[in-house]
């Protein structure tokens, strides 16, 4: 095909639109909605263009527009420019205190707005539902109502039950908005800084954060290798050190519910992993209100990032003035969407995992064991079956929990832990356990593997972004 954007003759062998071949071209077309990896969505309309087909003009969107045979496109033209000063404007008395847009303003010489709206931060882009349904596949943040009322945010205001703490959103986000939110929950590495520094002691580690102790661990109680944390919260409820524990029971057919528990009993029927993403926060929040204030939460790192981020967001000191929480975090590579994952599993192992005594990842096996007998695959067979947002999650040992603990790097029968501030260690002070050596090595190879995973997923939002706002002018 063979076009001309702004008297430049351009040519085309595939399907492109007049943003990406504008882009391609080193023309700069003005947007706030646009991501390279994203559908287009055309809701800003600040890369409105001039097109001229068969004699005829008309203005369209240039991020959806497809480039045709024939196709003439101006750029910046008095007319592209008066459109583009307008929703300018527009945005800027919608968000007055948004820096980018206040650069986009001055850019089209707009300093004062002629309307007054009400101020808000949001301008319904649509970039951060996007990004969390596309790309991260967890559909947390969407659009709410119609018109005027129009607003972004989780399903009916509720905490978000889905968010699992990524920062996806708040990369593409092109103002503060994100960051506004309280009903979801995105990181940024500032955040994380923030976290550490307010609730963790220790030495910082770059792979491992911030900890004070690191070692194996065994109990007598039999749960998942050396039965810490069945053992540490049984300890901690008889003790009266806590007065409920948020964890995962077995449920059929969905691998997995969280209940807050306060009695032994109730600890001990959930001991083993369950390789499943379930949110931790409902009945987190459901035991608070039923008078619970000294509360163990039991979660994989994107849960312990959500109940951090909601502290940092003063949260449970708003609504719980008296709560104290304790976070103990799991090691977790990547968890499985349990209907996929038993029905593969099914073909592979020859058994419904459903009806065995235990399951285990292992130096790359994933393991269920049935009548005392192993059924084995390898987990990259289970590829598949993984839980969207699992790809994005850099943290293998929850670095924001205040202890942490997994089987990796400690010898068979034997749980790793990561004491990581004076919260841990109130909890550990109270175990009576077996102590050898960890072997820090093994944890760390792990742990740099998923980092790189997921920095490489991140990395394509980033550049995205930065595409979208570095070319140069024609």
């Amino acid at each position: 095909m063979r076009f001309w954007i702004d008297d430049q003759q351009l040519e085309a062998q595939t399907s492109s639109t007049i943003l990406e071949a504008a882009l391609s071209a080193g023309i700069k077309i003005p947007t706030l909605c646009h991501h390279p990896a994203l559908e287009s969505y055309g809701s800003c309309r600040l890369c409105t263009v001039e097109i001229e087909k068969n004699g005829k003009k008309r203005f369209v969107t240039a991020c959806n527009y497809p480039i045709e045979d024939g196709l003439v496109v101006r750029t910046a033209t008095p007319a592209v420019l008066d459109i583009r000063r307008m929703i300018a404007e527009l945005l800027l008395s919608r968000c007055p205190k948004e820096k980018q847009i206040q650069d986009l303003a001055r850019e089209y010489g707009v300093i004062e707005p002629r309307f007054k709206l009400e101020e808000e931060k949001c301008i319904l882009c649509g970039l951060c539902c996007r990004v969390c349904g596309e790309m991260v596949g967890v559909f947390a943040i969407n659009f709410q109502n119609r018109g005027t009322d129009r607003s972004v945010g989780a399903p009916y205001g509720e905490l978000s039950e889905d968010c699992i703490a990524c920062g996806a959103c708040s990369l593409v986000c092109p103002t503060s908005a994100i960051s506004a939110q309280r009903n979801i929950f995105p990181l940024t590495a500032e955040d994380i800084i923030g976290i550490e520094e307010e609730h963790l002691s220790g030495e910082r580690d770059v792979d491992l954060g911030v900890y004070s102790e690191l070692f194996a661990a065994r109990t007598e109680i039999q749960g998942q290798d050396g039965g810490v944390v069945t053992s540490l919260l049984a300890r901690c409820l008889d003790k009266g050190v806590i007065d409920a524990a948020v964890v995962v029971y077995q449920r059929e057919n969905n691998g997995g519910r969280a209940a807050a528990v306060d009695d032994i009993e109730g600890v001990i029927k959930a001991k083993g992993t369950k390789y499943v993403r379930v949110s931790a926060l409902a009945p987190l929040i459901d035991a608070l209100r039923g008078g619970k204030r000294r509360v163990a939460v039991v979660g994989t790192p994107c849960q312990i990032r959500v109940i951090r981020k909601l502290e940092q967001l003063d949260y449970f000191k708003d609504e719980f003035p008296d709560a104290e929480i304790f976070l103990v975090g799991l090691f977790c590579f990547e968890s499985f969407d349990y209907r996929r994952l038993r029905d593969h599993a099914k073909g592979l192992l020859g058994i419904d995992i459903e009806d065995a005594d235990k399951i285990q990842i292992a130096k790359g096996r994933y393991i269920a064991t049935l009548d005392g007998m192993e059924h084995s695959c390898s987990v990259r067979e289970l590829e598949n079956d993984i839980r969207e947002g699992c790809r994005f999650c850099g943290d293998l040992v929850s670095r924001l929990a205040d202890i942490s603990i997994g089987s990796v790097g400690s010898a068979e029968g034997y749980s790793s832990v990561i004491v990581r501030s004076e919260k841990g260690k109130k909890l550990l002070d109270w175990l009576s356990f077996c102590r050898e050596k960890a072997v820090r090595e093994d944890i760390v190879k792990l742990a740099r593997m998923k980092r790189r995973n997921a920095d490489r997923n991140l990395e394509r939002i980033r550049k995205g972004v930065e595409c979208s706002q570095s070319t140069k002018s024609p």
